[in-house]
């Protein structure tokens, strides 16, 4: 069963206080103590936010590792990665991202993880990637389209509610159909890809929301229904 989560914003490196999201994205892999692992290329490896990493997992039933590009845990990454049963990728420049990992191949070994039913996941940069395009502020000041993996069909907008241009900017480059519709996701907010059609949207804040938005003669924002973690 192929997986993706993608997160628009939140987890451990926004929200170390709130783990429902983290929490919902261990337990959909169904090991007893599932192996994660946290890829930080977006960031340049930061050391920060890897830490904050194992903060969190390491109290958590599972068995948490990490990859960088800067420096290998082995050279034999395919088969480090296709051993895991969790894979995180973390925030930061989406387009040196995407360009690492195909110059390392790590590209071809991701689809392989989630075509072996490895669960995909991932905030900011690390929700963008999958799919076909996505807005992104890799090229400094402003917010540009970006082609990505094309994993999932259409394009993405995480921080739709957390950064002020996010939501203006999606949807003018819909509406220029400079970008194809797509998923917008609040800070807070998982949309749960099984296969390539969206399962379920979770959040850890009551407010937070997912939407479809497409044009259609003009911009088209539907909000999608999401289910919020901390109700029980």
């Amino acid at each position: 069963m192929k997986q993706i989560i993608a997160l628009g914003g939140g987890g451990f490196l926004m929200e170390p206080q709130n783990p429902l999201l983290d929490i919902y994205i261990l337990e959909q892999s169904k090991k007893e103590k599932p192996k994660i692992c946290f890829i930080p290329t977006a960031s340049g490896d930061s050391e920060s936010a890897t830490l904050k990493f194992y903060e969190f997992f390491s109290k958590q039933n599972c068995q948490p590792s990490h990859l960088s590009l800067f420096k290998p845990p082995t050279r034999d990454i395919e088969g480090f990665i296709l051993d895991k049963d969790i894979i995180y990728v973390g925030g930061g420049n989406t387009k040196n991202l995407l360009a690492l990992w195909k110059d390392w191949g790590l590209d071809s070994i991701l689809r392989k993880a989630w075509e072996q039913g490895i669960v995909l996941s991932g905030i900011s940069a690390g929700s963008i990637c999958w799919f076909e395009e996505g807005v992104t502020d890799s090229f400094g000041d402003g917010l540009e389209p970006l082609k990505a993996l094309g994993f999932l069909k259409g394009s993405n907008c995480p921080h739709y509610d957390g950064e002020e241009n996010r939501r203006p900017t999606y949807r003018q480059l819909i509406g220029s159909q400079t970008l194809q519709a797509g998923v917008a996701a609040d800070d807070g907010v998982a949309v749960h890809y099984v296969g390539e059609e969206i399962s379920k949207i979770v959040s850890s804040r009551p407010n937070a929301r997912a939407y479809q938005v497409s044009f259609d003669g003009q911009v088209k924002e539907t909000e999608l229904p999401t289910t919020f973690l901390g109700a029980h």
